[in-house]
């Protein structure tokens, strides 16, 4: 995973090699940590951490498939895959998701720590295997499998 200080000093790597969607990216990715740093009381110069870094890029990852839903929903494939090429950039700097198989384990044991046996309680479980995954897991994911666990 890049860090912004990294990110920062290959923005002129990335000049040089011409990727248009990428420079566009990788700009909008700093304009954002800048934005993090600002709203968070410090100043422009500063970096954000490995969390800060991780949880912008995440959010513009969201922002880009929220995008993509309502241009191919409005039969825009147009706009929608410059939305993709940027999301796809956006992903490269993102940690790998643990996948559907991998969270099994961690809802079947919070699962029976929790003693949940309801589907009453499944935002209470839901929202254990979030922190248990510790980021590392896409919410979508971690909600089909505490479902199909009921």
């Amino acid at each position: 995973m890049a860090t912004h200080e990294d990110i920062q000093k290959s923005l002129m790597d990335i000049m040089k090699s011409k990727d248009a969607v990428k420079l566009r990216t990788v700009r909008s990715m700093l304009t954002a940590f800048t934005n993090e740093l600002v709203a968070t009381g410090h100043t422009p110069q500063e970096y954000l951490d490995e969390a800060g870094t991780t949880a912008v890029i995440k959010r513009l990852a969201k922002q880009r498939k929220d995008s993509i839903e309502q241009y191919e929903a409005a039969g825009r494939t147009d706009l929608s895959e410059g939305e993709k090429a940027e999301l796809a950039v956006l992903e490269s700097y993102l940690p790998q998701m643990m996948s559907q198989d991998d969270i099994l384990p961690i809802a079947q044991a919070k699962k029976s720590e929790l003693g949940v046996d309801d589907k009453s309680k499944l935002g209470i479980l839901i929202g254990a295997v979030m922190k248990a995954t510790a980021g590392q897991a896409d919410g979508a994911d971690v909600k089909a499998v505490v479902e199909s666990l009921f």
